[in-house]
């Protein structure tokens, strides 16, 4: 059990946007770098999907506060209690154990699919962009946060159907993110004259991660199908893509460290294998400010919320924890 401050998860999560800026950091950062997958991996949390009795009670319709404030108790859970659904944006519409892809990592018998169609407010779309939330139990199963100086880090095998399955758009269309501490600029406010008087830093959550972006033939703009790594974020909280341009489907494996600096480092590479540092895409102090410490992971998966088109079929496979005590 981790001996660590208590925090509350609360999921507030940005809008995302396409974005087309490369980046590519330098190789010394690369080197400085703890690669994901190092250190004591945290049994508590994470999960490997095989168990054959795994499943999760949705408890529809789901939450929707982003848009309509409307959250909808009970909210969905694993019944492993090692997942559960945003208040904020609501699970997505399909979670399922499945039968593990080919090429998967070995022995792996189990995976998880995650979909939707409804990504916005059930029953009455948006016709734009939404996403849904899909949120590992982390300080509710392991009793606190886990500190940057002791260099948490987390992967996650992702399986990318070919190109021909993804729903037809350009834009991200998945997400692995974590939830960490942060200072952020806020607005101060004179209680007596009830108007703003500056601003001040206060901690604040953040929520790094990476998506994945399609740059869809069917818009006319490209001439075939390929996809990119949308890191968010840099140093003023804005988006970029760094890494290789994704032109190989099938298994990846996605990482991210959170180092004793406060930077968050990403990483990824075709196959399920051990991440690398060959294998980094980027490294950054998102909105500017140190990351204090890492509260859990979630996955995002989008659509375009028009009632009737589904998501892409995202499947996830042994998603992994693990810190370096100093």
């Amino acid at each position: 059990m981790l001996d660590a401050l208590k925090f509350c998860l609360i999921r507030k999560v940005a809008g995302l946007f396409t974005v087309a800026t490369l980046v590519v950091c330098g190789a010394s950062l690369a080197k400085a770098q703890v690669v994901p997958g190092t250190g004591e991996k945290m049994t508590e949390i994470g999960d490997d999907f095989e168990d054959a009795n795994w499943s999760y009670v949705p408890n529809l319709p789901k939450s929707s506060n982003n848009i309509d404030k409307q959250v909808r108790y009970p909210s969905g859970a694993a019944n492993n209690n090692r997942w559960f659904e945003s208040l904020l944006r609501g699970h997505p519409d399909v979670v399922e154990r499945v039968a593990t892809p080919e090429g998967g990592l070995p022995n792996s018998k189990g995976a998880l699919k995650l979909r939707s169609v409804q990504t916005g407010i059930p029953g009455a779309p948006s016709n734009k962009m939404q996403q849904d939330d899909f949120i590992m139990n982390g300080n509710g199963r392991f009793g606190g946060t886990i500190p940057a100086m002791w260099t948490p880090n987390v992967v996650a095998r992702v399986f990318l159907p070919p190109f021909d399955q993804w729903e037809k758009r350009t834009g991200s269309s998945f997400g692995f993110r974590i939830e960490t501490l942060t200072r952020v600029m806020k607005p101060v406010t004179d209680r007596k004259l009830f108007k703003k008087i500056g601003k001040t830093k206060q901690l604040e959550q953040a929520w790094p991660g990476m998506f994945l972006q399609l740059n869809s033939k069917s818009d006319g703009q490209n001439k075939e199908d390929t996809a990119a790594f949308v890191i968010r974020g840099d140093q003023y909280g804005q988006d970029f893509v760094a890494g290789p341009i994704i032109k190989e489907t099938g298994w990846w494996t996605l990482g991210m460290t959170l180092s004793p600096d406060g930077r968050v480092h990403y990483y990824a590479t075709k196959g399920t294998g051990p991440l690398k540092p060959s294998d980094h895409l980027s490294t950054t102090m998102p909105y500017g400010e140190p990351n204090q410490q890492l509260n859990t992971l979630f996955f995002n998966v989008m659509s375009a919320d028009n009632g009737h088109t589904w998501s892409t079929e995202w499947i996830v496979d042994d998603v992994e924890v693990f810190f370096v005590r100093r």
